[in-house]
């Protein structure tokens, strides 16, 4: 399989016009969320066609009963055509997907978006995650986006640029931070927000999981397809696990500290288990210390390691009480001076991977459209400023972290050879 090279920009390019974003909306808005009458069909492209992005897809059919999937994107044909299939064979009737209407290749994310879409769901490794919001926004498209919003901090200004074009222009843009719609965690957070804690001066969170088994070499990839096959153990697709993953953790650190941006962090990390004959140049391990005016803290602890204990929660101290946060278990409590526990049935919870879309649908219906850029943005900034810590052994402030020029990845995107950075060593690699 071969595709003509394609620079950065030339994903920008958006053939839609800002006008039919205006259109959507008037037709979409004319319906109050929650009518009984027969929705108009939202028509949504995938671009991204792995297993997350698929599911995305089947959580926006499953919230919405009016959309309807009319174009597929991806740079491997293969991974399109699996989900396709998967698609098709969910909901038959909601997915229209022309063959004229699957696109392979780097510019696939332009030739969907020129499509007669109303929603794109952009759910490719991470690293093209500010290209492609950009130029949905520049279409008129509103924009789901998978979880983190960018890899490095050019493309987190990226994306603050866009976010503000997308408000204008009355476009929602919802991130795949699906914590922030679970209604176990929203209740604790209000709780802890309204006080029931006082004051918070610490928080400990921890994302340990297992390692993801890397995908094995085919005589017939080039170098490019292998490590978009294995996106998650390189540097600039998927930005590291602390990035990819433990940004989960990290946003809820965001969260309950109200969304207030940390001073500075220190970090530790590196390759306890990974051998050097594995694909990829990302770390195994992190701990991460975000320090907070008024001396609080926020503790993340993050691992992928083989044959040790998994664990994901989140420990919130304040000045009159402790609150305990575990989606896994699931265990939501407050104790201390206002005890109270999350005991709400299971079913009442839903699906926060469904919920997300449902309120990210109702929005667009309604006129009241979702933008989670302050959060969702801070929150990948909040993850690469641990990275950068972690990478260089060195205390990296907020306005470092923002300011930072290093651009992840290569300049021109082929199914060819590229280059691997070398894996980071502390003291060693130098911030920029």
């Amino acid at each position: 399989m071969t595709h003509a090279p394609l620079d950065r920009r030339s994903l920008l390019k958006a053939s839609a016009a800002t006008a039919a974003g205006a259109l959507i909306v008037s037709r979409l808005s004319a319906q109050g969320a929650g009518t009984t009458k027969k929705l108009d069909p939202i028509r949504v492209g995938l671009v991204g066609c792995g297993g997350r992005g698929t599911g995305a897809a089947m959580n926006a059919l499953e919230a919405d009963a009016g959309v309807v999937i009319t174009a597929l994107g991806d740079c491997l044909a293969d991974r399109l055509e699996i989900s396709h299939k998967h698609l098709v064979e969910s909901h038959p009737e909601r997915v229209k997907v022309d063959a004229d209407k699957r696109f392979v290749g780097f510019d696939a994310i332009d030739r969907v978006l020129a499509t007669d879409i109303d929603v794109v769901l952009l759910a490719t490794p991470p690293h093209w995650r500010p290209a492609q919001i950009e130029a949905a926004v520049k279409a008129g498209k509103h924009v789901f986006a998978e979880k983190p919003m960018a890899v490095d901090a050019p493309g987190v200004r990226a994306i603050i640029e866009s976010c503000k074009r997308a408000e204008q222009k009355k476009l929602s843009v919802v991130s795949g931070f699906c914590w922030r719609s679970s209604k176990p965690e929203r209740a604790t957070y209000q709780k802890i927000h309204e006080g029931a804690i006082g004051a918070v001066r610490t928080v400990y969170a921890t994302y340990n999981s297992s390692p993801l088994t890397p995908v094995a070499r085919k005589p017939e990839w080039s170098e490019m397809e292998y490590q978009i096959r294995n996106w998650y153990h390189y540097l600039w697709l998927g930005g590291d696990h602390l990035v990819e993953q433990a940004c989960h953790s990290v946003d809820k650190i965001n969260w309950a500290m109200n969304n207030e941006a940390p001073l500075r962090c220190w970090a530790v990390g590196g390759r306890a288990q990974r051998l050097d004959t594995e694909p990829g140049n990302i770390f195994d391990h992190f701990s991460v210390t975000y320090e907070y005016s008024g001396d609080r803290r926020g503790y993340l602890m993050a691992r992928q390691w083989d044959n040790c204990p998994s664990d994901n929660s989140d420990w919130v101290y304040g000045e009159k009480g402790i609150a305990r946060i575990n989606g896994w278990g699931p265990e939501h409590w407050i104790r201390g001076e206002n005890n109270w526990r999350y005991d709400a049935p299971a079913e009442s919870a839903g699906d926060m991977y469904v919920h997300e879309h449902e309120e990210f649908f109702a929005g667009i219906r309604s006129g009241k459209h979702r933008n989670d850029s302050a959060w969702m943005n801070q929150s990948t900034l909040m993850a690469i400023m641990g990275r950068m810590a972690a990478y260089t052994g060195q205390a990296v402030t907020w306005e470092q972290a923002l300011a930072s020029v290093e651009r992840l990845g290569p300049d021109v995107y082929a199914m060819g050879d590229v280059t691997t950075s070398a894996v980071p060593r502390p003291g060693h690699t130098k911030f920029s």
